[in-house]
């Protein structure tokens, strides 16, 4: 092993990978693929252990596995809930959060959508539950296990998501349409628990920014089919 020996105990990376993150990963959960999954295998390398992916339908049973030492590592929305439980590196790629609405809405722009009368579906313990959990006062929150579903489901107003998959998601489904403006920048980065010495952080943090600096980002997000300008500047810019 060449990095720090407490950040893969087994002697194998655990990779926590949420495959609800359309931008951060694709494939199926029997060939799970992009960029996270590409981070991860590159860490293993450098580290000089086998990687082991260990699969999740949504951000926050990424975040328990690590916080429960079921997994390594996780690669997730910066948040300051999520900050308490876990070291961050810088962010790799900048994605943001739309809104989705039926075509016959009053609504026109995202930051229009706070208001008394309006209900808004949110993916449970999502970065934008989260955020919007912190910075909606008049508008409900109606979780679910996606957005999408139990914006259609109950018939709310709002659909709140990752602007790539609720742009298409409009697209593949009639009579709907995305507000304009994003309601929040997600910055996506790797993280592990803070139960790790500085030294471990550290590592992680400097592996993760010379992928950034070297545009190896930019380069796997093109090979996935993403678009490369999703990549974070580099650190310190």
């Amino acid at each position: 092993m060449t990095g720090p020996l407490d950040l893969a105990p087994t002697g194998a990376l655990r990779a926590s990978i949420n495959l609800g993150n359309a931008v951060l990963t694709n494939g199926s959960s029997e060939s799970p693929g992009g960029i996270s999954v590409d981070i991860a295998h590159e860490l293993g390398s450098r580290l000089g252990v086998p990687v082991e992916l260990v699969l999740w339908d949504a951000a926050r049973k990424s975040v328990d596995a690590v916080r429960d030492g079921e997994a390594d590592v996780c690669f997730l929305a910066v948040d300051p809930v999520r900050a308490e439980e876990l070291a961050f590196t810088s962010p790799y790629v900048l994605i943001e959060g739309a809104y989705a609405v039926r075509d016959d809405s009053s609504l026109r722009a995202a930051d229009e959508v706070d208001r008394d009368g309006i209900r808004i579906g949110v993916k449970t313990g999502s970065a934008y539950d989260l955020h919007l959990t912190r910075e909606i006062t008049s508008a409900e929150i109606v979780r679910g296990p996606d957005g999408i579903d139990v914006f259609e489901e109950q018939g709310l107003e709002v659909a709140a998501g990752v602007a790539q998959p609720i742009a298409a998601y409009v697209e593949a489904h009639p009579g709907l349409r995305v507000l304009e403006g994003a309601f929040m920048q997600i910055p996506q980065a790797v993280a592990v628990s803070r139960r790790h010495d500085e030294a471990t952080v550290a590592w992680v943090r400097g592996a993760v920014d010379e992928l950034i600096d070297s545009g190896w980002v930019a380069e796997a997000l093109a090979r996935h089919g993403q678009d490369p300008g999703l990549a974070a500047p580099a650190a310190g810019h």
